[in-house]
């Protein structure tokens, strides 16, 4: 198997690709795709139970991948997370996600804070071939990034972050003359909170964004070709209801879009051009080539709804619903999941419920361990 097929595929199914989809779209299929389809993965189950979405929930130990800028607004001073995400478990047992994430408060006035993750995506083992037939033994494709965020709160209300990310896939078949790829990106975030009045309550209204990926492209063949990394802008919002002292509810809305072209069809000229495409010059592009016009432009856009039950911040109940445009991946699905804090530790799950059949992505798992540091320290005095 080639690294282009391999790409192709885990693109597919990081969308919700299914191939049913394109039966049914056969005379028009053409999602956006991007290297280093991990990236794309929701790695923590809070979010992946409110539909995928985690730009304006109210700050987690998991805002790394979702919204740095939330940390500095964290009541914790210091925490860390695991992840594990077991990916197309209904086609394989070998392909999974796994990330640790921190973050760490910063001076006395509690307005700045440091965040850093690492994610590792294995894709399994893979029988590979030479042109000819004959069998150059199994490869080890990966994909890794690592990163680093600050925040700081601008006001008392707004918060703003950065991130740099260092990023590297090997597709594991070097002797095809596929060489691992890497690529350097940068995030840009804001996190807005206020409270508001509805009734006799004082609720949480947020409004979150998150560029992601702005950089270079990446190349598996020394520069003579490249492709696009997934740059993405996430915009949402939410609010947070307090039923009494005990018992709150949250609903948030999230809109996902990748900064990338659209792919050209059918035409080898535009292919080409479609290839010198600078990135920089891609996220711009994005908004306006749609073959479509500004009705296609939407179907690239990926909605999130999700709702979030909270009982005295120690037990947690969720729901979503997430969707991507037949032509543009075909997701489809429901999320559902829990968590349960007690002292230093907090467990969350998910699970996602395809509303497609066919979907490689239906009753995919998240678990995820966070640790508060302050809690850990209090466990061993």
């Amino acid at each position: 198997m080639n690294q282009k097929t391999i790409l192709t595929a885990l693109t597919l199914c990081a969308l919700g690709g299914s191939l049913q989809a394109q039966a049914q779209e056969a005379k028009y299929f053409n999602p956006v795709t991007a290297a280093v389809p991990s990236l794309q993965i929701t790695p923590d189950a809070r979010a992946a139970g409110m539909g995928d979405q985690g730009t304006s929930t109210t700050p987690d130990p998991y805002s790394q991948y979702w919204n740095p800028a939330k940390f500095a607004f964290i009541t914790s001073k210091a925490g860390f997370t695991l992840g594990y995400t077991p990916w197309l478990s209904r086609l394989v047992s070998d392909i999974a996600l796994m990330q640790v994430s921190g973050y760490m408060k910063l001076g006395e006035d509690d307005r700045q804070a440091l965040g850093a993750s690492l994610r590792y995506f294995t894709m399994g083992k893979l029988p590979s071939w030479d042109a000819s037939g004959r069998s150059l033994g199994e490869a080890h494709p990966n994909e890794f990034a690592i990163d680093a965020s600050y925040s700081r709160k601008l006001s008392e209300s707004y918060s703003m972050a950065v991130a740099l990310r260092y990023i590297h896939s090997d597709q594991g078949t070097k002797e095809q003359g596929n060489n691992p790829g890497s690529a350097l990106t940068a995030d840009i975030s804001g996190y807005l909170r206020k409270y508001i009045s509805i009734g006799s309550a004082e609720s949480l209204w947020s409004l979150g964004f998150n560029v992601r990926n702005i950089g270079s492209k990446i190349s598996f063949d020394g520069g003579t070709t490249s492709s696009f990394v997934p740059a993405n802008l996430g915009i949402g919002t939410g609010l947070l209801y307090p039923i009494d002292e005990l018992n709150m509810i949250s609903l948030n809305v999230e809109a996902n879009k990748l900064l990338v072209p659209t792919p050209p069809l059918g035409d080898a000229k535009k292919a080409e051009e479609y290839q010198k495409i600078s990135a920089v010059s891609g996220i711009f592009r994005s908004f306006t080539d749609a073959p479509g016009g500004f009705s296609e432009e939407l179907k690239e856009v990926h909605w999130s709804i999700g709702a979030e039950y909270n009982y005295n911040d120690k037990f947690f109940m969720r729901a979503g619903y997430s969707y991507l445009h037949p032509t543009k991946g075909n997701l489809q699905a429901f999320t559902a999941g829990a968590g349960f804090r007690i002292s230093a530790f907090r467990v969350d799950a998910s699970y996602l419920m395809s509303t497609i059949s066919d979907n490689p992505l239906d009753q995919t798992l998240r678990f995820n361990l966070a640790f508060d540091i302050e809690g850990l320290r209090s466990l061993f005095k």
